[in-house]
């Protein structure tokens, strides 16, 4: 064979074995395309493409389309996909530890959230290492507000509301306010407060500009009651199946979304809640009252979670004081 001819034999072979190991992965979000959360994820998508020069790609499927949200850690520890990402506390259920950074006001900063995420962080990864999952990086939401449609100076205001939850601690505060509490989607809020079957909710300032609350609600609380984290995780086998670069070029690249989404995460904060007094919504700190009111229920709930977790909680609270 001539020189020239093998040449282009042995560049065919080359790019026939690159072909056959390139490989495309589905990774379910829970959130729309301009949540921040989803933003980062897509970034960290093109990171590892670039990282691998195209051996891996990650094709990110947004707001639930390829799973719902409480399909997606069971999708991908059963090997359905091979990445995707959920909000960590709606493990609680399954154990205490998954739902530490709900506890209303133990950390309502991100100092005290980055503080509290590495102390539970080697628990969590303990935890989820026996579903066949590895965690790959967490992000948090904006310090959690209190949504409204009409004035609220103390819990008293807020009794037999019906309440959007979204995991058990929701449900835990909505029932020791004295609140009704309705399992409600991100995607689905707007309707839920259109129809009445909501009339109040604790979340963040993004999600509360991505339903675009003015349309249904009038108050928001900045009442920074805790910092929840979504949190990505990976498919053990999957990711063995990875050469060592590749590997390599995962972690570094989410590495890189944690830290990039934690600055994300803060300038969120302002932004959207400047976003929400744009569109007419009354934005104010809580009155006196209703701080002390919701700080106690918070101390109970925190008394309570100790119990539930055991030790493992009772190690967690004290590596985070």
């Amino acid at each position: 064979m001539k020189p020239k001819h093998l040449l282009a034999a042995v560049a065919a072979t080359v790019m026939g074995i690159s072909s056959a190991v390139a490989e495309e992965w589905n990774m379910p979000v829970p959130y729309s395309d301009a949540v921040f959360h989803t933003k980062n994820i897509r970034q960290f998508a093109d990171d590892v493409t670039a990282a691998t020069n195209g051996d891996l790609t990650i094709k990110v499927h947004s707001a639930g389309s390829l799973f719902k949200h409480p399909e997606i850690k069971n999708a991908v520890r059963s090997g359905q996909v091979p990445v995707g990402e959920f909000l960590l506390s709606r493990l609680g259920n399954e154990n205490a530890v998954f739902a530490v950074d709900t506890l209303p006001f133990l950390a309502s900063n991100y100092d005290a959230a980055s503080k509290l995420w590495v102390a539970s962080r080697p628990k969590v990864e303990e935890l989820l290492d026996k579903q066949g999952l590895q965690v790959l990086f967490s992000v948090p939401w904006p310090p959690q507000g209190l949504y409204t449609k009409k004035d609220v100076e103390t819990v008293e205001d807020l009794k037999g509301l019906s309440f959007r939850a979204y995991n058990a601690g929701t449900e835990t505060l909505a029932k020791k306010v004295g609140m009704a509490p309705t399992q409600v989607e991100s995607p689905d809020i707007p309707q839920a407060f259109a129809t009445g079957r909501v009339q109040a909710m604790i979340t963040s300032p993004s999600t509360g500009v991505s339903s675009k609350a003015w349309d249904f609600l009038t108050n928001y609380y900045d009442t920074q009651a805790w910092l929840p984290k979504n949190i990505v995780v990976i498919n053990k086998k999957s990711f063995r199946r990875l050469d060592k670069a590749t590997q390599d070029a995962v972690m570094a690249a989410a590495s890189a979304a944690e830290k990039r989404g934690w600055e994300m995460s803060m300038a969120e904060t302002d932004a959207k809640t400047q976003t929400l007094r744009d569109n007419g919504v009354t934005v104010s700190a809580p009155s006196g009252q209703l701080t002390q009111e919701l700080q106690a229920i918070g101390d109970e709930m925190v008394a309570d979670w100790m119990e539930s977790a055991g030790d493992d909680g009772r190690a967690v609270i004290k590596a985070y004081r």
